[in-house]
């Protein structure tokens, strides 16, 4: 093969510098901003608006499975007012002082909220029995609730479906069973089966009694709504659990500070038995309140029972006291004076005597220093100072006078508290058998048509938020956890020159495609962009190689997958198509790939057998697709390829690939992998790095710097591969991510 120099072409001397730029300087640490660039943020948002609007969809669709996958939670709600004073107030004034002030809201609250009241209510509902439907895991609620045709088929029997139900009409358990499942299965014609918590199987018939005496159970399903197959668990759990459930699912609150109007609510699953339990803890507050009022009447009553005999016995005692001192005087005649102070004195100590007993029963419900107590005290001590002078100007009558005017004063007082507990006693009467109580329903327990949880419109909204932050997260933390180059200033700052930047083509990406012909860009598509970055490296690489010992240039990379072999075989195209005689080598005797650009069968001889001496390099060498263009395949895969790559063969064959060829192309293996592309680079005219945009790692690359430096040589420079401006953080960086809006295309004139 006679080879055609070319002075333009051919080259000569060592590998120069690039305009100025040192072909290998020191490397350099790349700088680190502090600084948030919100472009660049938001750049970076932009790129994965795709992975934004992939997380937003799924988190609207984990929402909308989990509002269907909630079972509904209803709400009763109902209104009481709490009366300032109680209804028997409306009794004459004698009794309103027996009567104490409404207790305020927040006493009431936790009344309602009481072992006392609720208790009662759980009692009336039987709020301790528990059904559940047996419910299949992770979707038992949407098939419980939704008629899923073609899911519902792919579910065993036993599970809930739509519109199934069991009324429980009677369950009573020995106190060993409390909280433990009785699992009761449906059979055909209303009949069904029980499992005790003993192991015991119970068949049973809706609407007759089950149970077993000995041990103290019983049940009566009155009603079953299912098909056969379906299983329910049932349990009586115990009084102060039930109690503490129903109090989780109530709420009291007052409305308006001071209004004594009380709004109660019940929460729960089942709409109708909310607003039972509602009614059945008012029917139990209002109940307890209106006991509370009777009793206190019954213990006013009680006490002026005892009063009465004594009252009694001391009106005899001063009446016979009187009879007996007229008898002994005969006569004694009053004047009309005497007469008025008597009267005096014996109204007020009627009222002294009345206060005396009104504070009693005061004092078995107030302090001393309550308002009601001491307005009596006042009253009671100015009665007193009346009193006194009275008792004064009695001192002054005759002994005889005074005498009869005492015993009379005696009858007089004995008298009226005899009548007025007589009084007194029928009036409790009364007001026992009227009392209503302080509290007034003024709504009843009403449950709300519509549920109040799940709430669909604020869970789907907040699913997508979730999922937009979510997702906006995942984006910028790989863009974090990315740390491959994005732009040819990154390789520049590390010393290398940049010959150019190839844009990432779909076409010609090989991953994944394991076996089979691979296309040429360069033959298929010469109007691509990556074409022309292509055409740019070779005109870089004719002006850098002017000085370089041999026309060979070696490309490596630092990982697999980096582009080497489609640079490669393209950059040997287009310098084919630029006249220029080029050979490609593949010196990749691990993994090379060009026989599958070339359509070469695997075990065709090439280096290998050439560095072995086995064969010529006339031998191995094929034309290329296009003209000027030659290829020699890696040949069978030895199992020492670096030691063959250090035999004088390889020097043999540069120089015969020297003298025939304008330039010489080598594909070797990764720099961090394997030492072949050391070996190569000692006896290449030029070595290049190609870098992938976005996976290359800067560690990776200044770890191959080294790896050079230590050998002795220097890199030429890098290509940039693969270069995906909607990647590139922050946009294209600079110098080298141009876009164009035109294509520049081939055509033929006619004549």
């Amino acid at each position: 093969m006679d080879a055609r120099p070319d002075p333009a072409v051919r080259t000569h001397g060592a590998f120069p510098e690039i305009r100025g730029v040192p072909a290998q300087p020191p490397v350099a640490e790349r700088q680190v901003s502090d600084e948030i660039d919100l472009g660049q943020l938001f750049g970076l948002i932009w790129q994965g608006k795709l992975w934004i609007i992939l997380g937003m969809g799924l988190g609207l669709a984990v929402a909308a499975f989990s509002f269907a996958n909630t079972a509904p939670t209803f709400q009763a709600d109902a209104l009481v007012q709490l009366e300032e004073k109680n209804a028997a107030m409306m009794l004459p004034g004698s009794l309103s002082a027996m009567v104490e002030d409404d207790p305020r809201s927040v006493t009431e609250v936790e009344i309602l909220r009481s072992r006392m009241v609720l208790g009662r209510a759980v009692a009336d509902q039987n709020l301790d029995w528990v059904v559940r439907p047996e419910r299949a895991p992770v979707m038992g609620v949407v098939l419980s609730r939704y008629r899923l045709w073609g899911v519902q088929r792919l579910f065993p029997q036993r599970f809930a479906r739509p519109g199934e139900w069991l009324a429980l009409q009677n369950l009573v358990v020995p106190p060993e069973w409390l909280n433990q499942y009785l699992r009761l299965t449906v059979a055909e014609g209303g009949a069904y089966t029980v499992e005790l918590p003993n192991g015991d199987m119970l068949t049973g018939q809706v609407g007759a009694p089950l149970g077993l005496e000995a041990l103290g159970f019983t049940m009566l399903i009155s009603d079953i709504r299912a098909a056969p197959g379906r299983v329910y668990n049932l349990r009586q759990i115990g009084e102060g659990e039930a109690i503490e459930d129903l109090r989780r699912r109530l709420t009291v609150s007052e409305r308006g500070r001071g209004s004594g109007i009380l709004e109660l609510r019940v929460t729960g699953p089942d709409r109708a038995a909310n607003a039972r339990a509602l009614d059945a803890i008012l029917r139990a507050y209002q109940r307890q309140n209106i006991n509370r009022s009777a009793a206190q009447a019954e213990g006013s009553l009680d006490f002026i029972r005892e009063q009465i005999p004594m009252a009694e016995q001391a009106l005899r005692q001063a009446e016979a006291a009187l009879n007996a001192f007229q008898m002994q005087q005969v006569s004694v005649d009053l004047r009309l004076e005497t007469q008025t102070i008597l009267d005096e004195v014996t109204r007020v100590e009627a009222q002294l005597a009345e206060l005396q007993r009104r504070e009693d029963e005061l004092s078995l419900r107030f302090t001393p220093l309550h308002p009601n107590y001491r307005l009596l005290l006042d009253e009671r001590a100015r009665l007193q100072t009346r009193l006194d002078g009275l008792r004064e100007q009695i001192g002054d009558l005759p002994e005889t006078q005074r005498q009869i005017i005492n015993l009379q004063r005696d009858v007089d007082l004995a008298q009226r508290l005899y009548l007025e507990l007589l009084t007194r006693a029928q009036e409790v009467e009364v007001m026992r058998a009227s009392t209503i109580g302080s509290v007034r329903i003024l709504d009843s327990a009403i449950a709300a048509r519509d549920p109040i949880a799940p709430r669909r419109d604020l869970l789907l909204a907040l699913g997508v938020v979730l999922g937009f932050m979510v997702a906006i997260g995942v984006v910028l933390l790989r863009s974090w956890l990315r740390k491959g180059i994005q732009d040819a200033a990154e390789l520049e700052r590390m010393g290398l020159p940049v010959f150019a930047t190839v844009n990432y083509n779909r076409e010609a990406d090989t991953q994944g495609r394991r076996n089979g012909a691979l296309p040429i860009l360069a033959l298929t598509s010469p109007t691509d962009m990556t074409i022309e970055a292509l055409r740019s490296l070779r005109t870089s690489l004719h002006f850098g190689m002017l000085d370089a010992g041999t026309p060979t240039l070696t490309l490596t990379s630092t990982h697999p997958e980096a582009g080497k072999s489609f640079l490669s075989v393209n950059l040997a195209v287009v310098a084919a198509q630029a006249g220029q005689r080029v050979c490609l080598i593949d010196a990749d005797m691990r993994r090379g790939q060009l026989r599958r650009y070339m359509n070469q069968p695997r075990n065709h001889p090439g280096l290998a057998e050439v560095l072995a001496g086995t064969k010529r390099p006339e031998d191995v060498i094929q034309h290329g697709p296009v003209d000027d263009m030659y290829f020699i395949g890696t040949g069978r895969y030895p199992p020492n390829p670096s030691e063959l790559l250090m035999r004088a063969e390889l020097q043999d064959l540069f120089q015969w690939c020297s003298r025939h060829f304008d330039l010489v192309i080598l594909d070797s293996p990764p720099a961090l992998a394997v030492t072949d592309p050391v070996i190569l680079g000692r006896n290449s005219g030029a070595t290049i790095l190609i870098a992938r945009h976005d996976k290359t790692l800067p560690g990776e690359i200044e770890a191959t710097l080294k790896i050079f430096q230590s050998s002795g040589q220097r890199l030429a420079g890098a290509v940039l591969n693969g270069f995906d401006p909607s990647k590139a953080k922050g946009g294209y960086g600079y110098g080298y991510g141009y876009g164009y809006g035109y294509r520049y295309s081939y055509q033929q004139r006619g004549d």
